[in-house]
């Protein structure tokens, strides 16, 4: 038996009083005792009963409230280029969720060389190097280590903590909490029953937040608005599809590269017969984008987040491909970097990736996070004097 699918029903409201009742009330059980482990372990942290680790230069931690599906990796991507620009050397730590280095840790890019596979590094982290070559991206459970390691061979003035805001161990200096306007807190419960990895009332540990896929959904950006703390700012963005690249018909590999945009214009997609696949938090997000993009979608293939495509996966695939006739493969950057090698695909491959926008409040936001890593410069230096 499946469970996912019931839990999914459960979290989704679906399946009838009947059907569903029994899983929500278990659920609901658990949720109670994980709350409660929630709470303690942040007491403990408030009592300075666990102790946090500080590094020795500013730290901006990105996270979210809820599982999966916010926006970390690409406002992750968005911030360093933005942070880089201002002059600041600045690096990423990552967990390395799911990869083979995640519990030892290591460099998964110098600034220079990417050292570390999706395997390796985490499907995540590997993406992320990829994209900001010149910007180190390290790896472990153990995020000070990873910290104090980018401090010394790597000299940066700014950490980027990605998907940090549980992680109570690090102290950080600027807390940034994203939410999905569409579903910011999910159905209101914590895990298993609901998608909340703490209580909303944590909130309050937050320094700005970013609500994010905001292009269609005003009255819901208003009503999350009114459910954040009022001293705290708030910037509205929007996830800005691409097609990062196409390969025409043959073999693809995780190695071709993913740094550079290819064109925002999808006439080329348009009317035209695709399959699509992707094992992402949210497959429903990209469904949604390759509808708006216009294209007819003959077979769509959702998978787990984080799923590691077999042959077999990826010959179903290309199989649906052939007996549709469809002219285009679509999938996320994400699962991109991990299709193995060796699948001659039938039809031209388009992946698809998401940038950040902050439209009207680019330059709020620029600047809300320029004046943290200034004041800390400011008050290192005064330290000094």
């Amino acid at each position: 038996m499946n469970l996912a699918n019931p839990i999914q029903r459960a979290r989704m409201e679906e399946g009838g009083p009947d059907r569903s009742l029994p899983v929500r009330f278990i659920l609901s059980m658990i949720s109670i005792g994980y709350g409660a482990i929630v709470q303690c372990r942040h007491t403990l942290y408030q009592k300075n009963i666990f102790q946090t680790k500080k590094l020795p230069c500013v730290v901006i931690s990105i996270g979210n409230l809820t599982v999966g599906g916010t926006g970390k990796t690409p406002m992750t991507i968005h911030l360093a280029r933005m942070i880089k620009r201002l002059g600041y050397h600045v690096g990423v730590i990552s967990r390395g969720y799911r990869g083979s280095a995640e519990k030892i840790g290591g460099v998964v890019c110098d600034g220079r060389t990417i050292s570390m596979g999706p395997d390796i590094a985490g499907d995540e982290p590997f993406m992320i190097a990829k994209k900001l070559k010149s910007v180190p991206v390290l790896v472990g459970e153990n995020r000070f280590i990873a910290g104090m390691r980018a401090v010394r061979e790597f000299e940066v003035d700014v950490i980027l903590l990605d998907d940090g805001f549980q992680h109570l161990r690090l102290e950080r200096d600027v807390n940034l909490v994203l939410l999905d306007c569409k579903s910011p807190f999910g159905n209101g419960h914590l895990l298993p029953r609901g998608t909340l990895r703490e209580p909303i009332g944590s909130l309050f540990r937050g320094d700005a937040f970013v609500l994010t896929r905001c292009d269609s959904c005003e009255d819901a950006t208003i009503n999350t608005s009114k459910r954040l703390p009022p001293d705290k700012p708030v910037f509205i963005s929007s996830h800005r599809p691409f097609v990062s690249h196409i390969f025409k018909t043959g073999d693809i590999s995780v190695e071709s590269d993913l740094s550079e945009s290819f064109t925002n214009n999808y006439d080329f997609l348009k009317g035209h017969p695709a399959v699509c696949f992707s094992g992402i938090a949210r497959n429903n997000e990209f469904m949604h984008t390759v509808n708006n993009i216009g294209c007819t979608v003959t077979r769509f293939f959702s998978f787990s987040d984080h799923h590691r495509y077999s042959g077999q996966d990826l010959k179903k695939i290309a199989a649906a491909a052939e007996l549709t006739n469809a002219e285009f493969i679509l999938t996320t950057a994400k699962d991109f970097v991990r299709i193995p090698k060796g699948i001659k695909w039938p039809s031209d491959f388009v992946v698809i990736d998401v940038e950040i926008s902050f439209g009207p409040d680019e330059d709020g936001f620029n600047e809300f996070i320029k004046s943290w890593i200034e004041g800390f410069k400011k008050k290192t230096n005064d330290k000094h004097v």
